[in-house]
């Protein structure tokens, strides 16, 4: 019983160190790995043919935008809102290039459906 006891209270103890760590927004290599995140699966989705060339620019310009915006940020040092504000403007560029590669568009040239309407 006591071992069991001793046990609960460890995982407890690191349980609680744990959570606020989680709990802290994504510092700035996080950013920065968010950002070479979505290039990447851009680059990947244009290899397989789920973006064309036109959505991976539009997509890869709405990453630069917000890398500009994170440059402005750091003028005066990165304040926990502003990371939070670049997380969030990520998360909704991720959410597009899902949507992108899901629409059924192919990259695979401009009558990539076989034939013209």
């Amino acid at each position: 019983m006591k071992k069991i006891l001793l046990t609960l209270v460890a995982v407890s103890a690191l349980t609680a160190a744990a959570l606020p760590a989680a709990a802290a927004p994504r510092g700035a290599n996080n950013i920065n790995a968010h950002q070479a995140q979505i290039e990447h699966r851009i680059s990947q989705g244009v290899r397989s043919q789920k973006l064309t060339q036109r959505e991976a620019t539009q997509l890869r310009t709405q990453v630069r935008q917000v890398a500009r915006l994170e440059a402005r940020y750091r003028v005066n040092g990165l304040q926990n809102w502003e990371r939070q504000d670049l997380d969030r403007r990520l998360d909704r560029v991720g959410a597009q290039v899902t949507a992108q590669m899901n629409d059924r568009d192919r990259g695979g040239g401009h009558y990539a459906g076989g034939y013209r309407h």
